[in-house]
């Protein structure tokens, strides 16, 4: 783990550690201009280490290495996609690990990212919660995905990180002040914009009402899958402790405060949520809410093999009665799904490859 004396400069935003590293590098008796040096290599650079620096005296970076932590992550395992998509599974300092991946298209690179090691929250959809909950994320764990990922996407797809999705592993709502720290992080730090910016939640309450009084317009998804009580309960436990009306309350309390169109993600698992009468309900539950629903073919997973994806003509048949109501909506193409590439499937499957192996 990272020592108590190591600053991380990945922690928050690029204010957030300026006063301590501008103490340090006056008092190491060099001029303030250095101080900029450093942040550039940091923010800029995408830099890994301080050996990296090669513009600051050699003594002054092994001075820096011994205060500050530039939080680097180890690549455990690495996975290509025929459709471009790339997945890392990094390991931490403490032999954690945890997934992001890169989803090109024609228009944008998104990277999706991690916001804990595993997930309490146990949708049964979803293959992070089949290890349980391991330990959350540090801020600049968070953030180092980041920048991780922008070397890679820039060495391997010649192009820039143009969107960053909070829908990897974990929830990030429960992990909210390390979230939040890494957003100003993202936003201020490495200046990506905050409209490109998503955090994704199962529903919990007080962490969107936090999000609303937020001054940056960073997107809102909630993944919703079901429109009923009984139902979501059934696939998102996290439905009896903020049920559907609630939920909703804080949707359209978020949207008064903010302006902003909200995204609902909506897996479609054949004969389970997919009945044309519950995209009407889904229609009823959203009406006065600006919203666009993402339609989403589940990703089978070894732990439900009795589930599979609702067949193309169906989803077709959803999204029109969805459509026919005035609810913009879309299905999304599923990507990586040749390495695995939904979230935590990576380490699920390194988990289990590791368990045989002995």
């Amino acid at each position: 783990m990272v020592e108590n004396a190591s600053l991380e400069l990945l922690s928050g935003a690029r204010s957030d550690r300026r006063t301590e590293l501008e103490t340090f590098v006056l008092e190491a008796g060099e001029p303030r201009f250095r101080v900029e040096q450093v942040e550039a290599w940091v923010f800029d650079h995408d830099a890994r280490s301080f050996a990296e620096m090669t513009n600051l005296p050699t003594t002054l970076r092994a001075r820096l290495a011994e205060r500050f932590s530039l939080t680097p992550l180890e690549v455990d395992t690495v996975a290509r996609s025929r459709d471009g998509t790339i997945k890392h599974l990094w390991r931490l300092d403490d032999d954690e690990r945890v997934e992001s991946v890169l989803i090109p298209t024609r228009e944008r690179l998104t990277l999706c990212l991690s916001s804990q090691a595993g997930c309490a929250l146990g949708c049964r959809f979803c293959a992070t919660g089949d290890f349980g909950f391991r330990r959350q994320l540090r801020s600049a764990e968070i953030v180092a995905q980041y920048r991780e990922s922008r070397r890679v996407a820039r060495e391997e797809l010649g192009r820039p990180i143009s969107n960053v999705v909070y829908m990897g592993m974990g929830e990030p709502l429960a992990n909210l002040d390390a979230v939040l720290a890494s957003l100003r992080g993202l936003h201020e730090g490495f200046g990506l914009g905050a409209r490109r910016i998503t955090v994704s939640t199962v529903g919990l309450v007080p962490g969107i009402m936090e999000l609303a009084r937020r001054p940056e317009p960073f997107e809102l998804a909630v993944s919703l899958h079901a429109p009923l009580h009984e139902l979501r309960l059934e696939l998102m436990p996290i439905e009896r402790r903020y049920p559907l009306p609630e939920l909703f309350g804080a949707l359209r309390a978020y949207q008064a405060h903010k302006n902003r169109r909200i995204s609902l993600e909506y897996t479609l698992i054949d004969g389970v949520n997919d009945d044309r009468e519950l995209a009407e309900t889904l229609a009823d539950l959203t009406h006065g809410l600006t919203c666009f629903i993402n339609l989403i073919p589940f990703n089978p997973i070894p732990s439900r093999p009795e589930w599979r994806p609702t067949p193309k003509d169906r989803i077709a048949v959803f999204s029109e009665a969805l459509e026919a109501r005035g609810v913009p909506n879309a299905v999304r193409t599923p990507r990586g799904r040749d390495i695995a590439a939904a979230c935590g499937q990576l380490r699920l499957s390194r988990n289990e490859s590791s368990s045989s192996d002995r």
